[in-house]
């Protein structure tokens, strides 16, 4: 799973950081950021919540693409 924010889309209503606090906070001027480390925060279920609390749609929730199994010749 990986996590995007759309800052030029962000009004900072901090619904993300309420859903999911372990992930998300806000910066300094009050606009959405994640938490250092958590790009990928695949372990917390509310991520996905936080996503369809933004009133703007500013966060994107994208699973990673299935790896591709190695083809080899036998």
């Amino acid at each position: 799973m990986h996590i995007d924010i759309d800052t030029d889309l962000c009004i900072g209503a901090g619904q993300c950081a309420l859903a999911a606090p372990a992930v998300f906070t806000q910066d300094d001027d009050g606009y959405s950021a994640l938490i250092p480390g958590r790009e990928d925060a695949t372990d917390n279920p509310m991520v996905r919540e936080a996503a369809r609390a933004c009133p703007v749609g500013a966060i994107t929730v994208t699973e990673d693409a299935p790896r591709a199994a190695a083809v080899t010749d036998d």
